[in-house]
């Protein structure tokens, strides 16, 4: 601030209203507590100082606030604002207040985002990466608070777990495929170094391959960054392949968007010369011609699901460690 200006303090509320500091405190924390009078003095007084009470400022002895963190690998993705909408519904219901922070798929920078949102003494933590560096797991281990993950089912979960499973929606989608009748079937993932769940669908992919009896061939394999351009590019690549593949299957919805719109600027009639399928239902799948058959997942309902049980466990009402799976669902389109 400029001028030697100054954010009005608790202070000057009391003084303007004409009660001591702690009267205010009651008042904004706990009205039930004051009489009618004093607290419209107070609220008055607040208006006339422009006093901004922290709202984040939890009980002394837990030094808790009402602050809850949640890190998602990357703002700008459309997928996770359904999540993150549905997280914030609940959290708002009870005062407590969402701060989102992006990892960017980084393990290092999830790291330094978990640390930032212990050291404002947050309530509880909601991670979408279930791959956390040792250092994440110290922290989170010494600070004693609630965790819910939400984008995977791993192995061994920091605390609570509310997701599906990558690897097996990965599967079912390539075995829908193999029933479909197509027998070289390709996958195209996002980088999986720094990606669980790109490596998660990797795995369901080649179990499901080895389920219907075919061929795990290398050069079915592609990893690219998110975007259209990636897609277009793969579905390229691999339908003017020596061996082409005869279904696609993107696990990433605006990759496979990309592959369908590169197949009719080229002519390739989907499914004939290629089927697509896509990993997640952004609403636009349903309305191309033709309609791309996909993997529908439970955002909204991880994000009510996740948020609800961060905050039994915030406010004692359960201290179970619980892991739920949510499932998918197979949405069968005309691109295949």
């Amino acid at each position: 601030m400029s001028g030697g200006a100054r954010l009005a303090r608790m202070q000057d509320v009391a003084r303007a209203a004409g009660v001591s500091t702690m009267t205010v405190s009651r008042a904004l924390n706990d009205p039930a507590k004051v009489s009618a009078e004093v607290l419209a003095r107070v609220q008055a007084a607040v208006q006339a100082v422009g006093y901004l009470p922290n709202r984040l400022a939890g009980s002394l002895s837990s030094r808790r606030t009402s602050l809850v963190g949640l890190v998602v690998p990357g703002i700008e993705n459309s997928l996770y604002s359904t999540t993150i909408q549905a997280v914030s519904a609940v959290l708002r219901q009870s005062g407590h207040q969402l701060m989102i922070a992006d990892s960017g798929s980084d393990a290092r920078e999830e790291e330094a985002l978990i640390g930032a949102f212990l050291a404002q003494q947050a309530a509880g933590l909601i991670l979408h990466s279930a791959t956390h560096t040792e250092t994440a797991r110290a922290m989170i281990q010494r600070a004693g608070v609630p965790v819910v993950e939400i984008g995977n089912l791993p192995e061994a979960p920091l605390d609570m777990v509310v997701s599906y499973s990558n690897h097996d929606a990965a599967r079912a989608m390539t075995l829908h495929l193999a029933r479909l009748g197509y027998r070289r079937i390709a996958l195209v993932t996002l980088p999986s170094a720094e990606n669980d769940r790109s490596r998660d669908r990797q795995r369901g992919y080649r179990a499901a391959l080895a389920e219907a009896g075919l061929p795990a061939d290398p050069r079915l394999v592609l990893e690219r960054p998110p975007g259209l351009e990636s897609g277009a590019e793969a579905v390229a690549r691999l339908v003017e392949a020596d061996a082409p593949a005869d279904a696609i299957f993107f696990a990433g919805d605006v990759l496979a968007v990309g592959a369908l719109l590169e197949c009719q600027r080229r002519g390739w009639k989907v499914p004939q010369r290629v089927a697509l399928a896509a990993f997640d239902d952004l609403e636009l799948l349903g309305h191309l011609q033709p309609g791309i058959t996909t993997l529908r997942l439970p955002r909204a309902q991880i994000g009510r699901c996740g948020a609800e049980m961060l905050l039994d466990r915030i406010q004692g009402r359960s201290t179970e460690r619980r892991i739920v799976d949510l499932r998918f669902e197979i949405i069968q389109r005309g691109s295949s």
